[in-house]
């Protein structure tokens, strides 16, 4: 447990800029002019220093459950039936997606959203591995820290299950807002579905972690095969 615990802490205050750090290094000379090196393997470097590091929080919610004895159960992590978890998680993908698109490209060209390049760098042979490596990210990073966890601690502090899942759903809203009106309205929407089926479903979060996974690779995908018809390219 000590172990981790000092992994979990550099994970969320040092590692990331000691990595960078060295890849700065690497890529440019100590002395004279530093250039940034601008080759596919820097590159690909940095995506997955990104992804890897941004699951620190995920890290720390599994450790902190560990260490309290409740076990990763708690907050939905139970690997009992993960073929059940990946079919319910297609589902909501099915669902959730066919509405979201319609709604997020109706807010772009109703001017209340921005719209965002859900895509790594195009261009390499990378760009499709990051991607989905980048989707899986998100969906365990958002669906466990604010969903499984918050809202189970929520409830475990007495908060009411209208409460804790609005609380879960303001939050997913929240920082979706660099997206403009539209993606606060949209992911507060989800949120709160995803708050109510995560209740509704015994608490299992990894139906969840699927489809947001799901959904991310769909939006890039949808995003690099139809781009030159979308607004503004």
């Amino acid at each position: 447990m000590l172990a981790e615990e000092i992994l979990v802490v550099l994970a969320l205050s040092f590692l990331r800029p000691v990595a960078y750090a060295i890849l700065s290094l690497i890529e440019a000379p100590i002395a004279g002019v530093v250039v940034a090196a601008a080759d596919q393997s820097s590159q690909l470097t940095r995506q997955l220093i990104g992804i890897v590091t941004a699951l620190a929080p995920v890290f720390l919610v599994v450790h902190l459950v560990r260490r309290s004895g409740e076990g990763v159960e708690v907050i939905g992590l139970s690997q009992d039936r993960p073929a059940h978890d990946v079919a319910r998680g297609a589902l909501l993908f099915a669902v959730v997606g066919l509405a979201g698109i319609g709604v997020y490209l109706g807010a772009v060209e109703l001017g209340v959203n921005r719209f965002v390049v859900p895509t790594p760098p195009l261009g390499h042979w990378w760009t499709m591995p990051a991607l989905v490596l980048s989707a899986i990210e998100s969906g365990l990073l958002e669906e466990i820290v604010v969903l499984g966890y918050l809202v189970t601690r929520l409830r475990q502090l007495s908060w009411s299950p209208a409460a804790a899942i609005v609380a879960s759903a303001l939050i997913r809203g929240g920082y979706h807002l660099y997206q403009g009106w539209g993606g606060f309205v949209g992911n507060l929407a989800m949120g709160l579905l995803f708050g109510f089926l995560f209740l509704r479903w015994g608490r299992r979060t990894w139906p969840f972690v699927v489809a947001h996974a799901l959904l991310d690779i769909g939006a890039g995908v949808g995003f690099i095969l139809f781009r030159d018809r979308l607004p503004g390219f």
